[in-house]
């Protein structure tokens, strides 16, 4: 097989890149999602964070002026190795092999429209708007962070009967997240907690339609929220 008919096959197949077969776009999209895709946008990816730029802006008009994927490649490793001191890029956020993985997949995905497909599509569940609603059972609802980081609880919409309430969010992800709930204009909210940590609080409810949402900066605005009804 010829390295051209290789290439394509390996880009059907979704899992390595077609400019560099060492890399694993597959697993790049999962940690890209899961470490980065709480700060930065990649519509590629899903992930819809505010707190750093996003990535297909950053990146369109170095494109549209003839820079190459492998530019965004190298410049996307770079800053994730070495990243600005006092900048918001925690050091070491992926090392290794993984580096490489996160900033090939970026540099496919960047700026590109449609969505991924194969088996890029299936890389990361996709949580919220299609699961069943979270119903209280004995006085505690249950509303968990998406387990593989994105910014969304495991369900968007709740269910509970009026009255006394825990709210109770297990957070599986490395991305910190707490759970709040918009209490007639007041946000009764759980502690912000990180991989394997629980946040909730409890609070009176009475009937009505409430949301609940993730009070750390830009989560909520980029989707981590849903709506409770209380009857």
């Amino acid at each position: 097989m010829g390295a051209a008919a290789s290439a394509l096959l390996l880009a059907a197949c979704g899992s390595q890149s077609p400019s560099n077969p060492d890399d694993n776009l597959v697993e790049g999209k999962r940690l890209f999602v899961e470490r980065c895709g709480s700060c930065h946008t990649l519509a590629r990816a899903g992930t819809q964070g505010t707190v750093g730029p996003d990535l297909d802006a950053a990146f369109r008009q170095s494109l549209s002026e003839g820079f190459g994927r492998s530019v965004v490649r190298g410049v996307v490793a770079e800053q994730i190795r070495n990243p600005l001191r006092n900048g918001k890029m925690p050091p070491d956020l992926v090392t290794g092999e993984n580096v490489t993985d996160v900033a090939a997949y970026v540099a496919e995905a960047v700026d590109r429209e449609g969505e991924d497909t194969g088996l890029l599509a299936t890389a990361v569940p996709q949580q919220g708007g299609d699961s069943e609603p979270a119903v209280a059972e004995n006085g505690v609802l249950q509303i968990d962070a998406d387990p593989n980081g994105q910014l969304r609880y495991v369900t968007d919409t709740a269910e509970a009967p009026a009255g006394r309430l825990t709210v109770r969010m297990a957070n599986p992800s490395p991305v910190e997240h707490d759970i709040a709930v918009d209490n007639g204009g007041v946000a009764a909210k759980g502690e912000v907690v990180g991989q394997g940590g629980t946040s909730e609080f409890q609070a009176d409810f009475p009937p009505g339609e409430y949301v609940y949402f993730c009070t750390v900066p830009g989560h909520r605005e980029a989707g981590m929220e849903g709506t409770l009804t209380v009857r």
